[in-house]
């Protein structure tokens, strides 16, 4: 795939209760997911290394620029 068509979303964990794949003060790649959405929920990659649906009030959503975005990608 094309990295300069690409867009990546990020969030940073600001609440991790019960979760232990969570990093407070960490970000997170987030991947689209409509109907979790709908429910109050987003997708992340978490440390474990999958995606998993988290309650959305544990995120904020945040703009990177594109260096840190493709940094974040290659250290996965």
């Amino acid at each position: 795939m094309d990295k300069a068509k690409e867009n990546y979303s990020f969030a940073l964990c600001i609440e991790n209760k019960d979760c232990d794949d969570l990093e407070k003060r960490k970000i997170y790649q987030m991947l689209p997911d409509e109907e979790a959405e709908k429910e109050g929920y987003i997708r992340v990659i978490d440390e474990s290394g999958e995606d998993y649906l988290y309650p959305r009030s544990y995120f904020i959503a945040v703009q990177l620029p594109r260096e840190a975005q493709e940094a974040l990608q290659l250290s996965k």
